[in-house]
């Protein structure tokens, strides 16, 4: 082939005990072209990254990598180094007890002698953190930035490398409007320096905005390639779930009833900044069979308000919760579970399941005591309930068996929904409910949560998914500076209102 191509991957093939992740895989980049790699959950895209980063070496599958039109002997994480390539994953991976210069330049660090030489590192730093789009001093320790500025800071290390090659794994997760424009000026400016980007993603709006070409694959294969200008939105989403969705969204078919909950004079500390609030007195009702939505820039306390009213967090809160008006006490997650209150995390990797256990013991978390006597857990019916859940949210798997780490993104979340499904709950809150998951996958949860409410139970959603909010929401929140500044039902839930609302001192 010719050596226009600045990466090809030839005929890989990598199999696991009982599944074949990737079948016979090609791909190849151009250099300074932006390649997009769509696909659900599950299709090969996690396996296929290992491969580019060399953390699957190539003694553990078939096939070949070229750099510049030759074949890569053995090909590890040190030889994809010496190559160019850099990855920035959709977890964060950041240190965050060290200063943003040493989290950018970490085994880079600009010597003088056997010394660090900081007055370089700092100036190094301030380039670096305005091609990023962030003002903020190189000495600031990590542990004090929002969860969107801990992305850019891993999107500036991967640059700081002077890469050929970038690979960006679902990079706008955590990233607030402006930052992704931010990051798009940034992938642009970097095509046109002849960096090549491989830019993994399910938001399909950036796909369209940033992408030369699109690779999609499904179940371990490359099914369709074309260049982006060629492709239509539902095209896209078909050939990525091998189906049509005729309905992303679904209608509600019940009416909204009676309050269920109510919150009062809510006051959250704020994480990071010490002696201020990053919620301050607010109230709220929740009406059963209602999804009420909370909208929100990233860091205003959206979350922090599922996490208070769940007890998760407690210290330096203050709060009142009524159910069925009735005051509750709720000062830990079991209180709230004994209340009939589940909750599925942001983080699903750091508080929705245990990674290390397999399916049937996570799905079985949050409703122990219903499964347990006399200390001992009966296993058949734990079996049964696990089982069933299993089958009702197709939970793509070899069996109940399966390791949670081992699953793709999509169907880690599907557990953790499982697993607050089979506790019951009359309110759940959920908190980016199709973060990180494809269309396919979303479309399923969205039909999940309106089954809930169509039966009865009543949801708080907190997304930064723009459609997903104005969309699903019966009524709508929104947290500015510390205080609800906007509150919307029905036609008012627009994208418009939410932002004004959003943006509001």
């Amino acid at each position: 082939m010719s050596s226009e191509y600045i990466l090809e991957v030839k005929n890989v093939t990598k199999r696991y005990p009982g599944v074949v992740a990737l079948r016979d895989v090609s791909i190849s980049v151009k250099r300074g072209e932006v390649l997009a790699i769509c696909g659900e959950n599950g299709a090969g895209k996690s396996t296929l990254m290992k491969i580019l980063s060399g953390s699957l070496t190539s003694k553990e599958y078939e096939g070949e990598i070229w750099i510049d039109g030759k074949a890569i002997d053995s090909f590890s994480v040190s030889v994809a180094e010496s190559c160019g390539i850099e990855m920035v994953y959709q977890e964060i991976n950041v240190m965050l007890d060290a200063s943003i210069a040493e989290n950018i330049y970490v085994g880079n660090l600009p010597m003088k002698g056997i010394f660090v030489d900081y007055k370089k590192l700092y100036k190094d730093t301030e380039e670096m953190l305005n091609k990023v789009g962030l003002n903020l001093n190189p000495r600031q320790c990590v542990r004090s930035l929002n969860s969107g500025q801990m992305q850019m800071i891993s999107i500036a290390r991967a640059l700081s490398k002077s890469p050929r090659i970038i690979v960006l794994d679902e990079p706008t997760s955590a990233l607030t409007d402006k930052e992704v424009d931010i990051l798009m000026s940034t992938i642009d400016q970097l095509r046109q320096e002849g960096v090549s980007i491989l830019f993994i993603s399910h938001k399909l709006d950036e796909v369209f905005s940033i992408a030369d070409r699109v690779v999609v694959m499904r179940d371990g294969a490359v099914i369709y390639t074309d260049m982006v200008k060629n492709v239509t939105h539902d095209r896209l989403i078909e050939e990525m779930i091998g189906r049509k969705i005729s309905n992303m969204y679904p209608k509600k078919q019940t009416q909204i009833g009676e309050e269920v909950l109510c919150v009062k004079n809510l006051t959250i500390p704020h994480p990071s900044n010490k002696g201020q609030n990053i919620v301050e007195n607010i109230g709220f009702t929740l009406k059963k069979g209602e999804i009420l939505g909370i909208g929100g820039l990233v860091g205003s306390g959206r979350s922090e308000i599922l996490s208070a009213i769940f007890g998760y967090i407690t210290r330096g809160v203050t709060k009142e919760i009524y159910l069925d008006g009735q005051k509750v006490t709720i000062n830990n997650p079991s209180d709230a579970i004994r209340h009939g209150i589940g909750y599925v995390t942001e983080e699903r990797k750091h508080t929705g399941y245990i990674w290390n256990r397999c399916i049937r013991e996570n799905m079985t978390l949050a409703c122990l005591k219903k499964i347990t006597s006399h200390w001992f857990i009966n296993k058949k019916l734990e079996n049964e309930l696990s089982e069933r859940m299993f089958e009702q949210l197709k939970i793509k798997a070899p069996s109940m068996e399966t390791m949670l780490v081992n699953l793709s993104g999509g169907n880690q979340q599907k557990v953790v929904v499982g697993k607050w499904l089979l506790s019951q709950p009359r309110i759940l809150l959920v908190d980016e409910p199709t973060k990180g998951i494809d269309v396919g996958t979303k479309a399923e949860i969205y039909k999940i949560m309106r089954e809930l409410t169509n039966n009865g139970c009543s949801i708080i959603m907190v997304s930064s998914d723009m459609p997903e909010l104005v969309s699903m929401s019966d009524r709508c929140l929104v947290i500015s500076n510390k205080h609800i500044t906007g509150e919307f039902t029905g036609k008012e839930i627009t994208q418009e209102n939410v932002m004004k609302a959003a943006i509001a001192s």
